[in-house]
């Protein structure tokens, strides 16, 4: 199990938000508002080697944020929100390892197939991450488009997966029902995923502790790698980050 680190931006500053309450006509539920810099938290994670963490612009006006983390770890990080066929190029180009997309290759709450080809054209199956953060409906896990607002008819299951990994080098899965509550995590969807996903995958949602981190790599075969956000005392949390790393690394 491999700890991916993640800065996650919202009006240009390092914040971490409740997985769900992010939209356009009501300010979002934080839990934690960073005084430092995203360059200071993408030199960090560089310091200590981890690579394949991700930074994600949640909402507008956080290209110059996304820029600066990017240029302190050029080819370290990867990249999401609002990345499409037209601009994937441009944030490759800044420096960012690969780029990670999810509304984009949805339109009226289905996969839209000539968009998810013109995206593996521009930019390559190498690096290229798809985003299926789910929420449970009717007893499934539905992707989630829209800043997590919007179900789509895509199922998290073994078809999904199967048909996806052939666009893409890695999932990206936030488990939103419990996303920033650090209430625990989803380890059905967890199982679920080291059960059937073909390429690597990274889980995030409602880890809280360092039993949880043993849990998660029982659940996932030692198949599923881990961002950890609010619960870190990187943000606020109870969750040392130099024992995190420690004990990924191990």
């Amino acid at each position: 199990m491999k700890f991916r680190p993640c800065i996650d931006l919202h009006e240009g500053k390092v914040k971490q938000i409740v997985g769900g309450t992010l939209s356009d006509n009501l300010a979002p539920e934080t839990n934690y508002v960073s005084d430092r810099s995203p360059a200071w938290y993408a030199s960090l994670y560089r310091g200590d080697g981890l690579t394949g963490g991700h930074v994600i612009k949640l909402g507008p006006d956080n290209d110059e944020a996304a820029l600066e983390a990017l240029g302190a770890w050029p080819g370290g990080l990867q990249i999401g929100g609002g990345i499409t066929a037209e601009n994937a190029g441009k944030w490759l180009d800044a420096g960012a390892s690969q780029v990670i997309v999810t509304s984009y290759i949805f339109q009226n709450g289905r996969l839209n197939p000539v968009k998810l080809d013109l995206l593996l054209k521009a930019v390559g199956r190498e690096r290229l991450v798809i985003d299926l953060s789910c929420r449970r409906k009717e007893g499934a896990y539905h992707v989630v488009t829209d800043r997590w607002q919007s179900f789509t008819s895509m199922v998290v299951n073994e078809h999904s997966l199967k048909t996806l990994s052939a666009y893409c080098s890695e999932f990206l899965i936030h488990g939103v029902d419990v996303e920033g509550k650090q209430q625990g995590m989803d380890e059905e969807l967890i199982a679920l995923l080291a059960e059937h996903t073909p390429i690597p995958c990274v889980y995030a949602g409602g880890v809280r502790s360092m039993d949880d981190l043993e849990t998660l790599d029982a659940a996932g075969r030692g198949r599923i790698d881990v961002t950890v956000g609010s619960a870190l005392d990187l943000f606020g949390g109870p969750l040392p980050y130099r024992e995190v790393v420690a004990r990924c690394k191990n």
